[in-house]
């Protein structure tokens, strides 16, 4: 299996019932919709991302000389990994297990080993909620020096507890598109902090050009007004109902669930042969395996329909 297989559209095309990733389940984001259908395609974006950079940062309250821009959460992994590996080479890596398996990709591409211990590295990654688990975890202590990048991926979805607070030192790494309800458009950005000048200034000059398309700069840019925060508070209430739910229909299917703060959370997997019988009947799992959690799936929350889906190809694969 591939190191970089993930949820979502595969060789079989797209799943009619996606359990697989961890997009929101109320989605699409209505306004952010309507912008990307008004995107004027036929001309670059300002390769500066100047007006951007000021609406992030003024929605983050930072100077938008904090703001980076990538073309994607994964575009930017790999950047950041590939400064750190120029700044000092033979620098160490620190990335969570289970985890996303990009962290661990980027390393190897770049020549940096990986260390066991956030302490022992120069380069420290960390998912806030986590994933694959949506379990919420402190970040791990570092040592004097070290870059620590915070995932923030799944935090605008925590259906459950307090958001962490980060300590000052972090980078932030934000790709609103799952909350969005649209991961087929591509765009992240990170806040740097303080005292980052060179470490941005590397950062800037690995970047391509135009990282970031008419788009993706399009859906950046909804995601920070009102209505797009007014409409994904008012997701939440509605994904835990139907997260309720679809832990219950878990317990009648005789599936061990592990708790989550998150619109999706892990399975204990008895066969991995099953997933395929159901993706033969157009419902995806997400397995583990490569994420360095074998024997589970990860599951995202969906649809009263959508699970109804579920039980029935379930019934079906099980006999």
């Amino acid at each position: 299996m591939s190191s970089t297989q993930h949820g979502g559209p595969d060789a079989a095309g797209v799943p009619r019932w996606d359990f697989s990733t961890n997009a929101n389940a109320c989605g699409p984001a209505p306004g952010v919709l309507r912008a990307l259908q008004q995107v004027d395609v036929t001309r670059y974006p300002d390769p500066s991302y100047a007006a951007l950079r000021e609406q992030l940062a003024d929605f983050h309250a930072v100077s938008a000389d904090r703001i980076v821009i990538a073309a994607s959460a994964s575009e930017f992994i790999f950047r950041m990994t590939a400064a750190v590996a120029q700044l000092w080479p033979g620098a160490s890596v620190h990335a969570p297990l289970p985890g996303y398996a990009d962290y661990g990709r980027a390393a190897r591409a770049c020549g940096l080993r990986q260390v066991s211990l956030a302490g022992d590295a120069l380069l420290s990654w960390h998912t806030e909620p986590g994933s694959p688990d949506g379990v919420s975890r402190c970040p791990p202590a570092t040592r004097d020096g070290a870059v620590q990048v915070i995932d923030c991926a799944y935090a605008p979805l925590r259906l459950d507890g307090q958001h962490t607070v980060l300590p000052p030192h972090v980078w932030q790494l934000m790709s609103p598109n799952k909350a969005l309800g649209l991961t087929g458009v591509r765009g992240a950005y990170t806040i740097a902090p303080p005292a980052s000048e060179a470490l941005c200034a590397t950062l800037d000059a690995l970047a391509p050009s135009w990282p970031v398309g008419a788009q993706g700069v399009a859906m950046l840019s909804s995601w920070v007004t009102h209505e797009t925060q007014t409409w994904l508070a008012e997701c939440l209430p509605v994904l835990r109902e139907w997260k309720h739910q679809q832990l219950a229909l878990c317990a009648e299917l005789g599936w061990v669930c592990l708790d989550s703060v998150t619109p999706f959370y892990l399975v204990q997997w008895p066969d991995a042969q099953l997933l395929s019988g159901l993706r033969a009947l157009g419902v995806k799992l997400r397995d583990t395996s490569t994420m360095g959690l074998p024997g589970h799936v990860r599951l995202s929350v969906q649809t009263p329909h959508a699970q109804q889906a579920l039980r029935d190809a379930w019934r079906e694969v099980s006999l």
